[in-house]
């Protein structure tokens, strides 16, 4: 069964464009290494919630929106592999160096077991 990696990260409105150009390029790499699918998805209908939410989660600034990602993998065992090859790739390294158009501290991350694939 497929294996998704996600992420929800804020991202500064003046820079939904730069994220885009590096998001690209970051996707290249994933595809290039083997991974299935790479989607950025900028936030659209997205409510603050009493309790909780996707601008909640990242304690989203008025000034910024919310990015969902994520990245498909035929299996864990071939996303641990991709991973690894992409964060030894000197494109990504060099991408990541300077600032960088989003606030990584704030960044919501994980790995999840399809569980349907309908």
């Amino acid at each position: 069964m497929a294996y998704v990696d996600g992420f929800i990260v804020p991202v500064p409105k003046k820079n939904v464009e730069a994220y885009r150009r590096l998001a690209r390029k970051a996707g290249k790499i994933w595809r290039e290494l083997g991974a299935l699918e790479f989607k950025e998805c900028v936030a659209d209908d997205v409510k603050v919630g009493k309790w909780t939410s996707f601008p909640r989660s990242v304690k989203r600034k008025p000034n910024e929106t919310v990015m969902f990602s994520y990245i498909v993998y035929k299996s864990r065992r071939d996303r641990d592999k991709i991973n690894a090859k992409v964060m030894k790739d000197p494109r990504l390294a060099k991408m990541m160096e300077g600032d960088v158009p989003f606030d990584a501290k704030r960044m919501i991350y994980g790995g999840f077991k399809v569980l349907v694939d309908a």
